[in-house]
């Protein structure tokens, strides 16, 4: 194997988490190569399309910390890119009485982390954004830090950064393989790919709902529900009144689980129920939406937002991978600690710069400053 063919740092997949591995890696000075099956920006991940959520509103401590963490990062990465990639648009979870999560929860988890927000009622929300129909029953958190990531931008600068840093980006190229190299004798780990075998110190699989595959041969694997989920563009009778200025992202915590978004880049609203459970696996995978996840989504909104003639315009499909309590995990394999695992849960996006940023200081440094002692790899009797 020539010496050009070794890296400090191999990157396997270029989504949001890969991408943004691949870019703190080269940022840090590493000779670094990264991997994508498909081609670059594709559609056939979680990483696509316009909109995601960026928020601080998380009932657990340690989300808010990373998220705190994440907007430190997201601007560091705007610098460099010199892009706008985040609209701060201000946003409220809505938490009906006997759900599933509590208003304290958040204000605690808040709280903990000296992150600003306000606890409202239903006459409080019907003052502001007058858009929505709560009961009197439903608590609400609002946090002004909340906004919009735009999504496929965001992947493009950052891959787009890691490139300009030096690292090597591969497109439609798929790994086919990662082998420690202490099977052959030395450290690091040879990975396997359609252009040929490469060695690198330390290997960050962002792979998602593939992560298994690159797992089973060194006998390791992940507890993961994979699904096809989807979101539909709707066109509101009034659009001004849900321009950003006028209406927040929402959240509304129950179970089924909705969100939504303000008008972003066109007149239209974007709403989606989140897990809803169509399992699949990525070669199973249609890609045409469910007309009856539709009609529930449609039937949800016509309560929650009423507006008699609202259109919907469109509806695009992703893919849910899914972790027993939909924990991150953000760690080197226990056997085989030179592969580290990079894994957001179907809810990671908002945390890509600081998920990216950590797993290339496990993989340079051996060790982080942030938090992650919640995100290690779960056993693979873990309940999903």
């Amino acid at each position: 194997m020539s010496q050009q063919q070794h890296y400090d740092v191999a990157v396997v997949g270029l989504g949001a988490l890969g991408s943004a591995a691949a870019f703190y890696a080269a940022h840090k000075g590493a000779k670094v190569i990264a991997f994508e099956q498909f081609e670059l920006g594709h559609v056939r991940g979680a990483s696509h399309d316009t909109s995601r959520i960026v928020r601080t509103s998380y009932e657990a401590p340690q989300y808010v910390a990373l998220a705190k963490s994440a907007y430190k990062d997201w601007a560091d990465v705007e610098k460099a890119s010199g892009q706008q990639l985040l609209s701060i648009t201000g946003g409220v979870v809505f938490l009906p009485k006997g759900g599933p999560l509590l208003a304290r929860d958040f204000a605690q988890s808040l709280d903990a982390n000296q992150v600003p927000y306000e606890l409202l009622n239903s006459a409080q929300v019907a003052q502001r954004w007058p858009q929505f129909k709560i009961a009197d029953t439903v608590d609400v958190v609002y946090t002004p830090d909340t906004g919009i990531a735009h999504a496929s931008r965001s992947v493009a600068a950052m891959t787009g950064l890691a490139r300009n840093r030096g690292a090597t980006i591969l497109e439609k190229t798929t790994v086919e393989y990662v082998k420690p190299k202490r099977y052959g004798g030395g450290g690091g780990v040879v990975v396997g790919t359609t252009k040929g075998a490469f060695h690198a110190d330390k290997v960050i699989l962002a792979t998602d709902a593939w992560t298994n595959k690159l797992l089973a041969p060194l006998n390791a694997s992940i507890p993961l529900s994979i699904m096809q989920e989807q979101i539909t563009y709707f066109k509101p009778a009034n659009p001004d009144t849900f321009e950003p200025a006028h209406f927040p992202v929402w959240i509304w915590h129950a179970d089924p689980c909705f969100y939504g978004f303000p008008s972003y880049g066109e007149p239209t609203i974007k709403a989606g129920r989140d897990q809803a459970n169509n399992y699949m696996t990525p070669e199973q995978r249609t890609f045409v939406h469910s007309p009856q996840l539709l009609q529930q989504l449609t039937s949800f909104m016509d309560g929650f937002i009423p507006d008699k003639d609202r259109q919907a315009l469109r509806t695009v499909t992703c893919q849910y991978t899914i972790t027993p309590d939909r924990q991150f995990i953000i760690s080197p394999l226990v056997e085989h600690p030179d592969i580290i695992l990079g894994l957001g849960a179907a809810h990671g996006f908002k945390f890509a710069p600081a998920i990216g940023r950590i797993l290339a200081e496990l993989a340079i440094d051996g060790r982080t400053t942030d938090d992650i002692s919640k995100f290690g790899i779960p056993p693979v009797n873990a309940k999903l």
